[in-house]
């Protein structure tokens, strides 16, 4: 036993098999553990227009996706692991939602104790806590961010009020822009392409999961 049953309790809102669609580690097999609730967003249509994050994809309320549930961490691995198509896999997507709004050391000790690799996802208004593996740290215009290190930054593209410049200063290994889904998503793949190449410090990141119509 890693923690004792009964401790901190973690809102899932599902966990899953399959491939990272979109940034550095496209087309890995990953395990996708998402926490439900953001600080962004409600998640519910008729907060959308006054949200901070007005264009999220993700359905990241309750706890009624697949795996999904209330878990203390010794549970959350133990349903993490009765996953039999990815028992082979050790490389794990924590995500959201913003997941670091219920992430703490005790879980990602959990997680390492068992040899998983913990890629975090996160908007950036959270300090990450200790541990992560890897950092994919994804700003949002009119947040307040306060992250400003990791391995990947991947920006949603375009936004209104987001100073790419001041990003490339920061410390991060890879940089990203990734074409916003919208009515106008075809202009935004090429407003993307071409800032990419007057930019080169950015790489074009795109969501191969929907392409390829996969969870």
């Amino acid at each position: 036993m890693i923690l004792k049953k009964g401790d901190k309790k973690y809102r899932i809102k599902e966990i899953f098999y399959s491939i990272q669609g979109e940034g550095f580690h496209t087309g890995k097999p990953a395990i996708f553990v998402r926490f439900s609730g953001c600080n962004l967003w409600s998640g519910l249509e008729k907060d959308r227009t006054n949200a901070i994050c007005k264009f999220c994809d993700t359905d990241f309320r309750g706890v009624d996706g697949d795996n999904g549930g209330v878990y203390d961490a010794e549970e959350l691995l133990d349903k993490i692991k009765g996953i039999k198509a990815a028992s082979k896999c050790k490389f794990i997507v924590l995500t959201g939602g913003e997941p670091l709004l219920q992430l703490d050391e005790d879980l990602v000790r959990g997680f390492h104790q068992n040899n998983y690799f913990l890629a975090l996802e996160t908007n950036g208004t959270v300090p990450v806590v200790k541990g992560m593996d890897w950092v994919t740290v994804s700003p949002k215009a009119g947040s307040k961010f306060i992250q400003k290190s990791g391995d990947e930054l991947k920006v949603v593209y375009p936004q209104n009020n987001l100073d790419l410049p001041y990003f490339e200063k920061l410390d991060f290994n890879h940089f990203y822009l990734q074409p916003k889904e919208e009515n106008t998503a075809n202009d935004n793949v090429k407003k993307t392409l071409n800032y990419c190449l007057d930019n080169p410090v950015w790489k074009l990141s795109l969501q191969i999961h929907k392409v390829l119509d996969i969870q």
